[in-house]
């Protein structure tokens, strides 16, 4: 098999209500660009019968379709790793299997990426999402790109192009948790950002919480940078100086006034904020030194129990 142009890596987790979907749309539109391409799909522990799905479409399209089983759920961005390290493309596209980003839009990210650029990502157009979620998004959107200096404009957008030189440098990380497209940025010389259309979730729902989604912008400032750390380093000593400036001035007033209880319930008030910036603090360095740990065990970050390929696929 000759190696492809294009290799489209596809997360997918729970999501048999939209596969059929999904193979519709996505193969018209790949055989349409007139390159070679290649599909892996990458089965992240499904429970339901992704697993099987994903199987049959093998067997319909072995030519061009590819499949990676996990034995369990390792999550979307190992998922997208494990993509990486077993595709073969020159330019890698990695695509949600939600259609949320029409397969359609490929194209678009290719084109870009022959204009020169290693790294395309995109940017939603009229978001299908509530307006809280989308406010929340560029909230925290902007304040990660103030603490990593990572300018993504739309982070939770997946439908990202990478060339091969970039994919190669990410599959040499051996880091247990990342953030991919965060990754590829620090890695990329000529990045680029292109807008793309967004439809709503074809069936199922999203995998992705609140707190899931609040949880992975806290790994990804704390996974590339230490500013959280500085910036508390910093207002631990603004609160040490403010203690000590009023530990002085409750000692001159009792000089000069005298005993008085008045100011108990103040100080009861400020011994509880210290308490909780003490217990903030902690848990901040907890996140860095829980990443250590989790980096120093050598565990494998994913478990594969089977890879469907036709026979003398080649591989970079």
């Amino acid at each position: 098999m000759n190696v492809p142009n294009l290799s489209i890596v596809i997360p997918i987790y729970n999501e048999e209500s939209g596969l059929e979907t999904l193979f519709a749309r996505l193969y018209p539109a790949l055989d349409a660009l007139g390159e070679p391409y290649e599909i892996v799909f990458v089965n992240d522990g499904s429970r339901d019968r992704s697993a099987a799905i994903l199987r049959q479409q093998f067997e319909a399209r072995p030519d061009v379709t590819r499949v990676i089983l996990f034995a369990a759920n390792a999550g979307q961005h190992m998922a997208i790793m494990a993509g990486f390290e077993h595709c073969s493309g020159e330019i890698v596209v990695t695509l949600d299997a939600d259609l949320q980003n029409p397969p359609e839009e490929i194209g678009k990210l290719v084109a870009k990426m022959r204009e020169g650029h290693d790294y395309v990502g995109s940017i939603r157009r009229e978001r299908q999402d509530s307006l809280f979620r989308t406010c929340a998004s560029l909230a925290m959107n902007r304040l990660r790109e103030k603490i990593t200096r990572i300018k993504i404009t739309d982070q939770g957008n997946m439908l990202r192009a990478y060339s091969r030189n970039v994919v190669n440098a990410i599959n040499s990380c051996k880091e247990v948790s990342t953030f991919i497209p965060a990754l590829a940025y620090t890695f990329a010389r000529n990045p680029a950002e292109i807008v793309v259309e967004h439809e709503e979730r074809a069936a199922g729902e999203s995998k992705y919480s609140l707190y899931s989604l609040i949880r992975l912008n806290f790994d990804l400032m704390t996974g590339f940078s230490l500013v959280p750390l500085q910036w508390f380093s910093m207002l631990g000593i603004l609160v040490s100086l403010g203690s000590a400036a009023l530990f002085v001035l409750l000692i001159v007033r009792r000089l000069i006034i005298g005993p008085e209880a008045e100011g108990l319930f103040t100080l009861f008030a400020l011994m509880f904020f210290l308490i909780g910036l003490a217990l903030f603090g902690i848990g901040l360095l907890g996140e860095y030194v829980g990443r250590v740990y989790q980096q120093v065990r050598h565990r494998p970050r994913y478990l594969i129990e089977a890879i469907l390929e036709q026979s003398g696929h080649r591989r970079q």
